[in-house]
């Protein structure tokens, strides 16, 4: 297993400044001036309110893609690295120490088996596309962002600079804007900041706005038992001393700013509070964004249809999202906050198990997750317009028993597979194949650049587009890619 690591540098001084806590002890902790007005800031610059408003304004400033398209992505993470064998690439024909302890089923793709733990997707599978030679090499996990920013170089185990490579979300964020103004261009719900892909050179206002605390949600321990306990929409709540009146008025608003900013030194940090206070408050006490986030509007129905599951309850936030406006969403499927709940290595390391005990009861969870977000996308009138993506950092091994369990797999990013619908792409087919042991591509290889190629194709976003290093020197956004023709035919 991989042990937890530490967050990336930059987010020390996002959550200082952005996530609320102020706080919290920073080091040797002394009570100063500096703590106090930060603590003093934390209801404002603590929502990355200012700086979601800087996205959308930027994103529009120097747009390259029309925001009334509507378009929107769904990422579900599957963190840990999903086992392509006993998912959606499976062996049946071969001896059981490779093709692993589940059965197969027939699928609405005629001739595509999947595994038996998936009959929802099995019975949809016209409305998928199953991806089966993806070429993740380079790709680990913790940090994970290979694969969502679809860059092999963006592996800060290997590259230092690894995690300076932006994510597509935030690459949507600066270039497409929310699809209606007032709400987060890019959202995640994150078990660990290490399982997300962040914006790294574009700057940080581009970085996701961070949903764990912007709804009532059930609490998991990292091995995935309902604490019963729920967490509290926080983040929309005033901080003490501050009520609807005073912050509809901008003149002591302004004066309560500037006196902030004679006495501290951000270093930058608060240019967007600086630019965007204003319209902060109006998102602040807007409506838009705290509906979207309130479960409560839902049915009874719908809600019971989704389910009270962790998990569940955030694919349904997810629609809700992209329904109000957001563009890219992604949910982090894991319990964990080390290397992910999908990293099924052995029955002797728990939570993560081997294929049986670790991966077993994780199956009918995600089918049972993605096939009724996509039919509630599909009822909604949403599908068309919202890409739903699954994937994790890569496969497992094509034999089982790693760390001396039973059947556990490693990880083997040579190859894994993955799954799309939705978007107005093309579906009903099964992309690329794997030789008879699911241990190589046997055609059709795809990579990360081309997985980048194809997003930014569904969003509008030029491939040629560029950013800048810290050396001032342009990157493209779409390195050794091409879009996945056949989801456009």
């Amino acid at each position: 297993m991989t042990p937890p690591t530490t967050p990336h540098p930059q987010n020390f001084a996002r959550q200082a400044w952005f996530d609320g806590t102020a706080r919290r002890p920073e080091g040797l902790s002394l009570v100063s001036r500096r703590n106090v007005l930060k603590a003093g800031l934390a209801g404002i610059g603590g929502l990355t309110l200012p700086g979601l408003l800087q996205h959308e304004q930027s994103a529009h400033a120097g747009l390259k893609t029309d925001p009334s398209n509507g378009k929107s992505v769904i990422l579900l993470w599957m963190a840990g690295g999903p086992s392509h064998i006993d998912t959606w690439d499976p062996k049946p024909d071969r001896p059981v120490n490779n093709r692993g302890p589940f059965d197969v089923i027939q699928t609405k793709q005629p001739g595509t088996l999947i595994c038996d733990r998936l009959p929802l997707m099995a019975d949809r599978l016209d409305k998928f596309s199953i991806l089966r030679s993806v070429d993740c090499r380079g790709s680990s996990h913790q940090p994970n962002m290979v694969m969502q920013t679809g860059n092999r170089e963006a592996a800060p185990r290997t590259n230092p600079k690894g995690d300076r490579y932006p994510s597509h979300g935030s690459i949507v964020a600066k270039h497409c804007g929310p699809v209606r103004p007032g709400m987060p261009p890019y959202v995640a719900f994150q078990t660990h900041p290490t399982h997300i892909g962040y914006a790294g050179w574009l700057g940080k206002q581009y970085d996701p706005f961070i949903a764990n605390n912007a709804a009532k949600l059930p609490i998991y321990t990292n091995v995935g038992k309902d604490t019963g306990r729920t967490s509290g929409a926080d983040v929309f709540q005033l901080p003490s001393g501050l009520n609807l009146e005073r912050l509809k008025n901008r003149q002591n608003l302004v004066a309560d700013f500037d006196q902030l900013r004679r006495d501290l030194d951000l270093r930058g940090s608060m240019d967007a509070v600086d630019s965007y206070r204003a319209q902060a408050v109006d998102l602040l006490v807007g409506r838009r964004a705290q509906e979207a986030f309130d479960l409560s509007r839902e049915s009874d129905e719908t809600r019971a249809k989704y389910g009270k599951h962790l998990w569940c309850q955030q694919a349904l936030l997810a629609r809700r999202l992209v329904e109000a406006g957001s563009r890219f969403v992604t949910l982090d499927l894991s319990y964990h906050p080390a290397s992910g709940t999908w990293d099924n290595h052995g029955d002797n390391i728990p939570p993560y198990g081997g294929i049986s005990r670790g991966l077993g009861p994780l199956l009918p969870l995600f089918d049972h997750l993605i096939t009724t977000l996509v039919d509630d996308l599909e009822m909604k009138g949403l599908l068309d317009n919202t890409l739903v993506i699954a994937m994790g950092e890569f496969g497992r091994t094509p034999n089982m028993g790693t760390q001396g369990s039973t059947d556990g797999r490693n990880h083997w990013p040579v190859v894994m597979s993955m799954a799309l619908a939705g978007g107005g792409l093309t579906h009903g087919q099964t992309i690329g194949s794997t030789e008879s042991d699911g241990g190589a591509i046997q055609s059709r290889p795809i990579t990360p650049g081309d997985l980048s190629a194809t997003i930014y194709r569904y969003f509008g976003v030029p491939l040629g587009t560029t950013y800048e290093d810290e050396r001032n020197r342009p990157r493209y956004i779409v390195e050794d890619g091409q879009p996945i023709a056949e989801l456009f035919s």
